[in-house]
């Protein structure tokens, strides 16, 4: 079995404050799944950089979160929309992760807009409904993720099963059909990175009547996020023809 390169659809970028100490959203993805950066190609669609013309010539899709809003219907998101689409037909791994998981189901004719409960941030408890499911089955029945979103997939895509449920949103994790996935929660984020967000976003939780200090103080470490990244990496492997890059 050989590796298949992986296309990170970058969808934005972390805050500033974050990106500094941490590092951004590529970095932390390949580092969960330890691939180096000759396993993966980035494509920022957010700075218009433009997606391979062929889907056919990517192996598999790892689409990031980003601070944009996909209710926003920006051009850029769009056309990413129409190529996930695109890619989706084709059966081969692919994951989509908070803007990305929402990215996803609008692609596939879902309904994603702001979340009535408001703004969540932190780590939170994880229902999950499918057993049988291999990215989260062995996650059954619960566990614990690092979440921070303002919007939500409001309606799931036609034919998509629920496979994860939270307090503040019934649909945190989807299977969209063949090897497609959509996950609100942030599988690469660990701790240090959660308490980042969280106090980058001191200003904004206060004038939402969110205490921070009281969100930093109930984080946790959250392991299972990178044994389901590292589920994803062992889908990736294939006896096509394209390779791991030497």
């Amino acid at each position: 079995m050989i590796l298949t390169r992986l296309l990170i659809i970058k969808t934005g970028s972390a805050v500033t404050e974050v990106r500094r100490r941490h590092g951004d959203f590529d970095a932390w993805f390949r580092q969960s799944m330890a691939l180096s950066e000759a396993d993966c190609t980035v494509v920022s669609v957010h700075d218009e950089e433009e997606l391979p013309a062929d889907p056919g010539s990517v192996g598999a899709v790892l689409v990031t979160g980003s601070p944009a809003m996909v209710s926003h219907r920006a051009e850029w998101s769009e056309r990413t929309a129409a190529w996930l689409r695109d890619f989706h037909a084709l059966a081969r791994p692919l994951l989509g992760v908070c803007y990305g998981h929402q990215l996803i189901a609008h692609a596939l004719g879902g309904r994603v807009g702001p979340n009535p409960r408001g703004r969540h941030m932190g780590t939170r408890q994880v229902r999950i409904l499918a057993e049988d499911d291999p990215l989260l089955g062995s996650c059954h029945p619960e566990a614990k993720f690092q979440v921070t979103h303002v919007e939500v997939v409001l309606e799931p895509p036609p034919g998509a099963r629920v496979l994860a449920r939270a307090e503040h949103d019934p649909h945190h994790a989807l299977h969209f059909g063949h090897r497609s996935w959509g996950l609100q929660f942030h599988p690469e984020f660990d701790r240090a990175v959660m308490a980042a967000y969280i106090e980058s976003r001191a200003s904004v939780l206060a004038g939402e009547g969110i205490a921070s200090e009281r969100l930093l103080a109930s984080l946790e470490s959250a392991p299972q996020g990178s044994q389901v990244l590292e589920r994803f990496c062992r889908m990736m492997t294939t006896d096509s023809s394209v390779s791991k890059p030497s």
